[in-house]
C-alpha cells in the first residue's frame, strides 16, 4: 500500500504541475452534455449518481468497467477530472489515491458518503464452532467484530467500506447527492429530487425483497471470498464467513481455510461463493474439497463484460436468489 500511495502522489504532483488537463476520459462520462458534471469513485455510487442525475446532468465513474476499485490508481488525466468536476462522489478511506485528489484538488466539492452512514466495525477472522449457531443477537453481531484484518488497509476508513450491500444505505446517499446537485443547478432541483425519491421507492422495495425472502432459512451462515457482505449479514440477520477478509487480496493462512472447513461443515454449508473481479480458484477449489457447490455472490464493485447489461437492483435480486438457494429459504 505504501507503494501505491507513493504512485499516486507522484501522479498527483504531476497533475498539479501544469498540465492542461481537460475533457471526461473516465468511464461512460458523458462528456460534453448540459448541467452539471459529476464523478463518482467506483460503481455503486456512479449507480446513484446516473439515477439521482437522469438527464440533467452527466457522470462519469473514475473506476473503469471489470477494475478493482480497492486498487484503483488514477491518471494524471483522471486527476484533472477530479479537479474540473462540479461534484465528486465518493468514500474516503476506501480509495486513497481519490482521496488525495480531491483534497488537493477539490475539497469544496467531494461528498464523501462515509459521512452519511454508520460504519459497521470490520470483522474478525476469527470464527469457532459456537460462533455458528445460526442465531445471532444484533448485540451478539457486533460482539464479533475486530478492527484487525492481516494485509489490509483502507486508509482512514474507521470501519467496514461496503456500505452498499444495504440497499437502506444508499437512499441518504441519494438525498445527498440530488440536495447537491439542487444546489449548483437549481432550475432543476425538482428533477434531482423527484428522482432521488424514485430511487429511494427502488431501494425500499429491494430491502422488502430481501426480508421477507431471508426470513425463513435452514442456516444463517453464508461463505463468501472475502468478507465484503457484513452490512448485507447484519441488515437480514444472517452471517458471512469470509476466506480472507475485508482485503481481497489478501491470502487466507492455512489456519483460516481450517476454519472455513470447519464452519462449511459444522453448519451445513451448501456453498462457496466467489465474487467475478477477483480469481476464484481458491474459493473453486475449496468447494470441490469439501464436496459443495461453488457460485457467485457478486459485492457489486463494478461491472464486468459478463454484467455490462444489469446495474445494481438487478445484481442485488441476482445475489438474493443466490443467497436463498444455497441458505435453504423457504
Amino acid at each position: 500500500m505504501k507503494t501505491r500511495r507513493a504512485a499516486v502522489s507522484a501522479l498527483t504532483t504531476i497533475a498539479l504541475g501544469g498540465l492542461a488537463l481537460t475533457g471526461c476520459g473516465s468511464d461512460d462520462a458523458s462528456a460534453g452534455a448540459d448541467g452539471p458534471t459529476v464523478l463518482a469513485s467506483f460503481y455503486p455510487l456512479a449507480f446513484v449518481a446516473e439515477r439521482v442525475a437522469g438527464d440533467a446532468a452527466s457522470v462519469g465513474n473514475l473506476t473503469q468497467a471489470g477494475g478493482e476499485p480497492h486498487d484503483l490508481e488514477l491518471s494524471a488525466r483522471q486527476v484533472g477530472e477530479v479537479s474540473d468536476a462540479d461534484l465528486i462522489v465518493y468514500l474516503a478511506g476506501f480509495q486513497p489515491s481519490v482521496d488525495e485528489a480531491v483534497e488537493q484538488n477539490a475539497d469544496d466539492r467531494g461528498l464523501d458518503t462515509a459521512e452519511l452512514v454508520p460504519l459497521l466495525e470490520e470483522t474478525g477472522d476469527e470464527h469457532s464452532e459456537d460462533e455458528h449457531s445460526g442465531e445471532h443477537s444484533e448485540d451478539e453481531h457486533s460482539d464479533e467484530h475486530s478492527d484487525e484484518h492481516e494485509g489490509h488497509d483502507h486508509g482512514d476508513l474507521a470501519g467496514d467500506p461496503h456500505i452498499w450491500l444495504d440497499p437502506t444505505n444508499l437512499e441518504p446517499i441519494a438525498e445527498a447527492v440530488a440536495d447537491r446537485l439542487a444546489d449548483l443547478d437549481p432550475d432543476n432541483a425538482d428533477v434531482f429530487h423527484a428522482n432521488a425519491d424514485d430511487l429511494i421507492a427502488d431501494l425500499t422495495a429491494l430491502d422488502e425483497e430481501f426480508a421477507a425472502g431471508l426470513a425463513q432459512c435452514e442456516r444463517a451462515v453464508f461463505v463468501v471470498a472475502h468478507e465484503a457482505f457484513g452490512y448485507l449479514a447484519d441488515r437480514y440477520g444472517l452471517e458471512q464467513v469470509g476466506i480472507s477478509g475485508i482485503d481481497p487480496d489478501a491470502e487466507p493462512s492455512p489456519e483460516r481455510l481450517a476454519e472455513v472447513h470447519d464452519a462449511v461443515e459444522a453448519e451445513g454449508v451448501t456453498t462457496i461463493f466467489y465474487e467475478r473481479l477477483v480469481s476464484p480458484d481458491v474459493a473453486e477449489t475449496l468447494a470441490d474439497d469439501l464436496g459443495v457447490e461453488a457460485a457467485v455472490l457478486d459485492p457489486i464493485e463494478g461491472l464486468t463484460d459478463d454484467t455490462a447489461d444489469e446495474d445494481y437492483l438487478t445484481l442485488m435480486r441476482a445475489n438474493l436468489a443466490a443467497l436463498r438457494t444455497a441458505n435453504g429459504c423457504s
